[in-house]
């Protein structure tokens, strides 16, 4: 004799699987780690400041060219 599935409950299993296996691949295409982010932005700031600080500033006075 066949075993006996509440539809109900089988139900909810293949929605919550559909759901992780969409979450998976979200991650996949779209997930960068918290450390990730912080390590892009510290890199970000690094090159504007190496940018900033190296940046010949005009005279006033010497703007006639």
């Amino acid at each position: 004799m066949a075993d006996i599935v509440n539809l109900r409950q089988f139900k909810k299993q293949k929605a919550r699987t559909e759901r992780e296996t969409l979450a998976d691949r979200n991650r996949a295409l779209h997930g960068r780690t918290k450390a990730e982010k912080q390590r892009d932005q510290l890199t970000s700031e690094r090159a504007d400041k190496f940018v900033d600080d190296h940046r010949r500033e005009r005279d006033p006075e010497k703007s006639d060219r």
